[in-house]
């Protein structure tokens, strides 16, 4: 996962970071509530770790800042000194959906990430129609205008994961833990690899109305070039 943490402590930044590391997944910190959002919307997340105190704003400010850009379904864990019942009420008030107090124990804290991670594997619907394209999940197959196209089990997951984002921007490592997961052996080649035979088998064109955007040095993102988006 992509998890960004907004703290403005340095050394609580660069261990919840290192921890989150060794289980395995990517970060990004942020050192001010205003730094974070203004990348809020333009970078995908997988969840969010947020101070209650920052420098420029209060915790409260930035959920309702999330909540209010990309909605409600990406995790919040507050993370503060504040520990009072009316604190803990007020960021959960707020949209939080855990708050863990400070000192930030390290088993505890991966545990609650954990937690919070298992709500992010959606169910898949039985069938994804977006304009030209029609996904079926229990039969793991795509058709184009009807016609039907042969795909791999790792293409099949990887085009629907990328349909169901449309314009949000994925790193490699980020495909890579989503589609073969962490413990995989392979590395992010294989992700470029896909993408170039996803292209090519599914006629993503102008024609169509997909691309499959390369973003240099850092990933994909499947761009909407008019058909209707999918459906929530």
């Amino acid at each position: 996962m992509l998890i960004a943490i907004v703290e403005d402590d340095p050394d609580q930044s660069e261990a919840l970071g290192f921890w989150l590391g060794e289980a395995g997944h990517e970060t990004a910190e942020f050192p001010t509530g205003a730094a974070f959002i203004d990348t809020l919307g333009k970078r995908y997340f997988d969840l969010f770790v947020v101070d209650w105190i920052l420098p420029d704003m209060q915790g409260d400010e930035i959920i309702r800042q999330i909540r209010a850009r990309i909605g409600w379904d990406t995790p919040v864990l507050v993370a503060t000194v504040r520990n009072r019942e009316e604190d803990i009420v007020a960021g959960l008030g707020a949209g939080a959906d855990d708050y863990l107090s400070k000192p930030v124990k390290q088993r505890e804290f991966i545990a609650r990430i954990e937690t919070l991670a298992r709500r992010l594997k959606p169910r898949m619907q039985p069938v994804l129609q977006i304009g030209v394209y029609e996904f079926d999940s229990e039969q793991q197959r795509v058709r184009i205008d009807g016609s039907a196209v042969e795909l791999t089990q790792k293409e099949f997951d990887l085009a629907w994961y990328l349909f169901s984002n449309p314009g949000k921007l994925f790193s490699r490592n980020h495909l890579l833990d989503k589609i073969w997961g962490v413990s995989a052996d392979v590395d992010t080649r294989t992700v470029d690899t896909h993408v170039s035979r996803l292209r090519r088998k599914l006629a993503l064109s102008e024609a169509n109305g997909w691309k499959l955007e390369s973003i240099y040095g850092y990933g994909y993102r499947m761009e909407n070039l008019g058909q209707a988006p999918p459906p929530d």
